[in-house]
């Protein structure tokens, strides 16, 4: 049987890896749902949430989770986030040792978990969501979840106060006002002022 135009036109343009939103595909056909269905019944195409699919991408080690780059401005419908893993408190320095099997997503729409191209995400909602991944944006979602770490939090701020001259104080009083809790902000704000001798770097960079 031979097959509808469209939907050869819906299948070529498509990009091993990449994540596609009912809206973007829907240019390319009048029956955009019969397609799709069609594309996803065939393996062309895999549903991952209402309204948003992936194309998969096939490796000699078999197929992988969509592109993070291409699937969460999908899924948000923004680009204003950034992705991060608890694990990665860890680098700070700050005696933190937990390994977490999640990805958060720090950004201004979504909240709650939502698992996507078989990972699960943990999605943060804020008023603002920064575009870059710092050390002193994860200082502050550190003291924002301190009461979710396992570590002792006593021994975690004591650290951080002894460790503040390794980080930017201009950067981590921005990241404090534009993401902290209230909560965040004056312990961050108590810490600093408790460090004041020591000469906290405030260039650019």
């Amino acid at each position: 049987m031979r097959q509808p135009k469209a939907l050869n036109i819906i299948r070529a343009s498509l990009v091993p890896g990449q994540v596609y939103r009912r809206s973007d595909l829907m240019a390319l056909s009048t029956s955009i749902d019969r397609h799709l269905k069609a594309l996803v019944a065939e393996g062309s195409l895999k549903k991952l949430a209402q309204g948003l699919y992936s194309a998969p991408k096939a490796t000699p080690f078999g197929e992988v989770p969509p592109e993070t780059d291409s699937l969460l401005p999908a899924f948000l419908k923004d680009d204003h986030y950034v992705v991060y893993g608890p694990s990665q408190f860890n680098a700070l320095g700050l005696g933190t040792t937990q390994v977490y099997n999640r990805l958060v997503v720090f950004n201004r729409k979504r909240v709650g978990e939502f698992t996507l191209g078989g990972r699960k995400f943990w999605f943060h909602r804020w008023r603002e969501a920064p575009k870059e991944l710092t050390p002193e944006f994860l200082v502050v979602e550190l003291l924002n979840r301190l009461n979710e770490l396992a570590e002792d939090r006593d021994q975690v701020l004591e650290r951080l106060r002894s460790k503040l001259p390794e980080f930017q104080a201009r950067k981590l009083r921005h990241a404090a006002t534009h993401y902290g809790t209230l909560s965040t902000q004056k312990t961050l704000k108590k810490l600093m002022e408790s460090h004041a001798k020591v000469g906290l770097k405030d260039e650019i960079g």
